[in-house]
Formats: C-alpha cells, structure tokens, sequence
C-alpha cells in the first residue's frame, strides 16, 4: 500500500480534488470482511437508494423479490392510468370528442399503435403530437420500472457465483 507521500508525488504534489470531502476507501481483501445482509433486507445500512442490495449482500429471497415486482408493476399501472387521463381529457378538451372516443384515442397513441380517429381542429392536432411524444417517454419508464428489479437480480446472482468460485 503506497504512502501519502508517493501519492502526492505521483499526483506532482497536488492534493486530489475534494480529498477532504470524500476520502479515498480501500475495500476489504476478504469476502469474509464484507457486511452480511439480513434475510429480509431490513435495518441495513448499506441499502441504496433504489432499495436494490449491494453487492456484499446475499442475493435477495423471493418474497423480497416479488414484492419488488408488486411495486414495479404497480408503479406501471399508476403512471399507465397517469398517461390515460392526460390523453383522455386533452382529447375531450381540444377535439370535443366522447370519452369513449378520447379513450380509444389515448389508448392507441399511448400503446404505439396511433390515432384511430381523424383529428379536426389544429389544437387537437397539436395535442395528439405532444401527448405522443409523451407516451414514448412513459412506455420507456414504465418499461425501466418492470425490468430494473430482473436485471438487478440477474446481474447479482452471476456476481454472487463468481465471488463464490474466486
């Protein structure tokens, strides 16, 4: 382990930025120094902001994981029903369409099959491009919400496997 003074002289005598703000950490040689995880994930401090495990833990167990699925399709339903209500009521508003009509129209735009009905007026028209723009970014972030927790456990499982085979 170099010393400070080998540091400053590889650096040319400039301290690093920020080294008193976030000072470098070395991480552990052994596995066996690394924090355990509980079962349930719970009352540890090593938890995310994502609520995902770091990679010192045990892979999650699947009540854990299927209740990250409950929450990520719940979050893809809130912001599905979200996107419907924007469409349905700019439909209604700008087009004077029914709401039966203004929903078959939000639906189809916000599901990336398009507009089932002739839009009229130049305000509908500028809607119905705006609002499709928007459901492309929330078909993207619902997307991201569902698969998050199966990439992470995926990734995590195979890291898990090599650290234990190292």
């Amino acid at each position: 382990m170099p010393s400070r003074h080998c540091e400053q002289l590889e650096n040319r005598g400039r301290p690093r930025p920020f080294q008193a703000l976030f000072p470098r950490r070395r991480a552990p040689y052994k596995i066996d120094a690394m924090p355990k995880a509980t079962p349930l994930l719970k009352d540890t401090p090593l938890l995310s902001v994502t609520g995902f495990e770091s990679r010192y833990h045990k892979v999650a167990t699947r009540h854990v994981f299927a209740t990250r699925m409950l929450r990520a399709v719940g979050l893809w339903l809130a912001l599905t029903a979200f996107g419907l209500v924007i469409g349905i009521a700019g439909y209604a508003y700008f087009e004077g369409m029914s709401l039966t009509d203004s929903f078959l129209n939000a639906a189809m735009i916000l599901s990336g099959m398009g507009p089932a009905a002739e839009l009229k007026t130049q305000a509908g028209k500028v809607f119905a491009g705006c609002y499709a723009i928007f459901s492309g970014l929330i078909i993207v972030i619902a997307t991201g919400f569902v698969l998050a927790p199966i990439f992470h456990r995926v990734l995590h499982k195979f890291h898990v496997e090599t650290s234990k085979q190292d």
